[in-house]
This record gives structure tokens, sequence and C-alpha cells, in this order.
């Protein structure tokens, strides 16, 4: 489908029906063949934890329910879901009766592995109980006050130089930005990195990742740009890269690709 039909950027009715059609895919191909990556084949593992902040349903009765969600869509997927259409979805929810919140997380596993072409999984929690942890994990060096020649605001790979060492090291940055392709809306994220193999050149990391800042692209597809990035131009024997993006519109998107099959998202932190 054509983003041109997409509700991100276009004025919309907030629906008072339960409403799966809302739901919005947007291929994945596109982008991996523009990084040069054949259909179906790809060099990583990996996820898109999505964190839904309002989400709500009616009890048999007419009581309403809050409840927060996390949604995560496999790598693998053939889609991922444009983030209004998805909005607008748990919106449609709001009115809907449920007997449980488990027919709630079995309704959007469902309707959601449909739309995106794979299975999704939900997991609903109360709001009142204790929020997980947050902040930056033990093993992550932050590397925002490297000194960098030459800043640029341009997408510049050839920043990216491992001209060191063997070494398995994780490194931090709060610098992330990137633009919505459909809105122009800024997107900010904290990336993490971590990997075994040559040293990398911190602040051409640092360099690279700010050169984002103009970059027109959807979450999933930068952190997938920079996976490929450092592969090809660092070659690590393993890499694993997380962004962990601020919240908008009740939703935050949280990509992950990985060597390692075992890897996650990574914990929440203070923007989120």
């Amino acid at each position: 489908m054509a983003l041109d039909n997409a509700p991100l950027g276009k004025s919309s009715e907030y629906p008072d029906q339960y409403d799966p059609t809302l739901l919005f895919p947007v291929a994945r191909g596109e982008n991996r063949r523009r990084i040069g990556l054949e259909d179906g084949r790809w060099p990583w593992f990996g996820g898109d934890l999505w964190q839904a902040w309002e989400v709500s349903w009616l009890k048999p009765g007419g009581m309403p329910v809050v409840a927060w969600a996390e949604i995560c869509f496999p790598a693998a997927s053939p889609a991922i879901i444009e983030s209004k259409s998805l909005k607008l979805y748990l919106n449609s929810l709001n009115q809907a009766v449920f007997s449980s919140g488990e027919q709630v997380a079995e309704t959007i596993i469902r309707d959601l592995s449909s739309a995106c072409g794979a299975s999704v999984s939900v997991q609903l929690h109360s709001v009142d109980a204790s929020a997980p942890a947050v902040g930056r994990p033990d093993g992550f060096e932050l590397i925002d006050d490297e000194p960098v020649d030459a800043v640029v605001y341009d997408y510049a790979p050839e920043s990216l130089l491992a001209d060191g060492p063997v070494v398995t090291e994780g490194l931090c940055s709060h610098l992330l930005k990137s633009n919505c392709p459909v809105t122009g809306q800024p997107d900010w994220a904290t990336v993490f990195i971590r990997y075994t193999g040559r040293k990398l050149n911190r602040a051409g990391v640092l360099r690279y990742l700010v050169s984002f800042r103009q970059k027109q692209d959807f979450h999933e597809h930068c952190v997938e740009t920079i996976f490929t990035d450092l592969m090809a131009r660092c070659q690590p024997e393993s890499l694993t890269v997380c962004a962990r993006y601020t919240r908008r519109g009740g939703l935050d998107i949280n990509p992950w690709r990985s060597t390692d099959s075992e890897e996650g998202p990574g914990p929440r932190l203070v923007r989120q």
C-alpha cells in the first residue's frame, strides 16, 4: 500500500466502534532493498517492541478498564504497522465490551498478526503495577561527549571506522534524531550498540549517529540502516543495535536487530 493512503499526517476522526480495518500495513521490503538486502534475506534476528500507554475497553456492565500494553512485532514480518493507524485501532477498543483482559489481548494479537503477516505477541499490564526498571543498563558507555570534528547533518556512513584491537563492548548515545518520512515530525531516540570486533572509533560512531538528524525514515528502517552500515563497514564478529524512541501519541517504538537470537530490546529509559 502507498503511504499516500495512510492516516499519518491527515486529520482523522477517532472511532467509537471496534474496527480492525483501521490498521495500515507498510511493507518492509522497499527499505531493505534500498540498503542492499534481498527479499527474505537479512543478517539479523530481532523485533520491534511497541509500548502502548493508552489502552482501554469496557467490562460487561459498562465500566471502563485501562491498561498499558507491550506489543512485539517480529523483524521477519513482511510489514510494519503505520503508527497512527495503530493508535486509531487501539482507540476503537475504547467503547467495545470484552469479558476479560485475556480476550482483549487475544483480539489485538489476532488483528495485528493478520495485518503485519506474522505472529505478534501482546502483554497487557495494570497501570497500578510497579513500573519496569528505567535507566541505561550496565555495560554501555555513553559516547555523547566524544570530540567530533566536522559535524554533519546529512547521512554519513563513511564516518564509521574500526581501527583498534578486538574488543567486546557496549556504546550508548542519546543523540539520535531522525524525521518521520510522512509528516516531517522529529523522532528522538537513545541508541545502544553492543559488539565484538575491532574497536570502533567512538567519535566516528557519534558523527554517524548525528548525521541522521535530517534523515527521513521510520524508526525500524533507521535501526536496520545502522545495523547494516556497521556490519558492512566495520565487520564485527557479533553485533546488536537497539533504539529506544520517545513516545508520541501514546506509543513508543523500540526496534532491535542482532546477530544473536537471544538479544532483546533492553530496558525503558527516562524519556519513556
